[in-house]
């Protein structure tokens, strides 16, 4: 089981904060889960921002980042401050 968290924007357009993924084995890295979460269509499309940032138990990660079960993903969008 992978756990996925939706931070900020994400979270308002996709209209859940967090969700499980069962088949863990499927994802072998963060972008896979990403691209099966866009396979979705409609509203995932926002997962798809050349932007998105993206933790993996809570470190900053990239896309390459391998995933295991048992891990807990977060994508939120970049922050600037002003």
């Amino acid at each position: 089981m992978i756990r996925v968290q939706y931070f900020a924007r994400y979270r308002e357009a996709l209209g859940i904060d967090a969700e499980q993924l069962n088949d863990a084995a499927a994802f072998t890295t963060l972008d896979a889960l990403r691209l099966h979460l866009l396979a979705r269509g409609g509203v995932w499309q926002v997962l798809a921002e050349q932007n998105l940032m993206c933790a993996r138990n809570q470190e900053l990660c990239s896309l390459d980042e391998p995933l295991v079960d048992g891990d807990e993903v977060a994508f939120f969008p970049t922050v600037t401050g002003g």
